[in-house]
């Protein structure tokens, strides 16, 4: 005979099936809960054991790829990164070396690099404002002259050559990129220096290179003519030569060299631009402040070390709010020689390419 239940004993048991239902659901949250915590809480334990900021933090941060070559003018982005002023602000700067200017360049246009550090070629820059008008803007440049060299013609210490017009006819080697070979042949024409076979060679070669008496003598970009001087194997010929010969005045500022930052990177992180060249700034004051502080950042990221550090001569720098009529005029008058040459397929304005802040 069947059983039939009665109706209490079946509401009791449907009742504690749903009870035991809603503690599995329970359960299973709880369980994703825990994972889920403990999996962040791994992630920030991770982090921090790395030396690094809490997960949130640096997931936040938007890398700033900046490329440079080696030579002494990029020393504002340098002191930034090893005295860690980027890091102080947040930012989560990445240097990237190349061999030249023109390789700087290229990776700005590629999106391989999101700016320049001082030093970079300005006319490789503008090249690369006319393949694509709108790149970059540029918010420091490094001035150099017959005071504050960067620029300079060394030749072998031995080398019986007193001028730059003795190089007729001699072989002559110049750093890489465009800017650098058409700077050294306009200086030797306009030197006098007729006949001479100019090369490019990287400016990390440029000693070995005459001491080896491969070539009569090197265009070049400080710290070359320090590194020569200092091993004993190569003397200044002439320094400050683009002022003197290209702009006419040996104490022109000549605009050689400038960082910047692509249009793109300014436009999709207003807020990290302007941090990044407050901090950038700060390179530049402890520069102009206390250089002796400043000019051991040089080693690791140019040719010298130790204590020739010090033997340095220092370029001047130029912020984009400092600029007055006449630097924008000598900057054009840089600009328009390569016009001339036939270099720029275009005239490039320089007021429109510094940054307004």
């Amino acid at each position: 005979m069947k059983k039939t239940a009665h109706p209490n004993t079946t509401n009791s048991n449907a009742a504690q099936a749903e009870l035991q239902a809603e503690s599995v659901v329970e359960q299973g949250v709880e369980s994703r809960q825990r994972r889920r915590f403990l999996g962040t809480a791994g992630t920030v334990a991770t982090t921090l054991a790395l030396g690094g900021a809490p997960a949130i933090l640096r997931a936040q941060t938007v890398p700033i790829r900046i490329g440079y070559w080696p030579v002494a003018a990029g020393l504002p982005f340098y002191a930034a990164v090893e005295a860690g002023y980027f890091k102080e602000a947040g930012l989560d700067v990445q240097p990237i070396k190349f061999a030249g200017a023109q390789q700087v360049m290229e990776a700005m246009l590629s999106g391989r690099a999101d700016g320049s550090a001082n030093g970079t070629g300005a006319g490789n820059l503008a090249i690369g404002e006319i393949a694509q008008p709108g790149l970059f803007k540029i918010f420091a440049t490094n001035p150099s002259n017959a005071q504050y060299v960067l620029d300079e013609f060394l030749v072998p210490k031995d080398s019986t050559i007193k001028s730059i017009t003795e190089l007729k006819g001699k072989k002559i080697a110049s750093g890489p990129g465009i800017q650098n070979v058409t700077l050294a042949k306009t200086v030797l024409e306009r030197a006098g220096a007729t006949g001479a076979t100019v090369i490019e060679l990287p400016i990390g070669q440029h000693v070995a290179s005459l001491a080896a008496g491969q070539v009569d003598a090197v265009y070049t970009l400080e710290p070359t003519g320090t590194i020569g001087r200092m091993n004993n194997t190569t003397r200044v010929l002439e320094a400050g030569v683009i002022a003197k010969y290209i702009l006419g005045n040996p104490s022109a500022p000549w605009h050689g060299g400038a960082a910047a930052l692509t249009t793109d990177f300014i436009k999709k992180h207003p807020v990290e631009t302007k941090k990044y060249i407050a901090a950038y700034t700060r390179g530049i004051e402890l520069i102009r402040k206390t250089p002796d502080k400043a000019r051991p950042y040089l080693k690791g990221y140019t040719a010298i070390e130790g204590s020739l550090t010090n033997e340095v001569p220092l370029a001047s720098y130029m912020l984009y709010n400092e600029f007055k009529a006449s630097d924008v005029a000598y900057f054009q008058k840089f600009y328009d020689l390569f016009v001339d040459k036939g270099i720029f397929a275009s005239r490039v304005m320089v007021d429109s390419l510094l940054y307004k802040g």
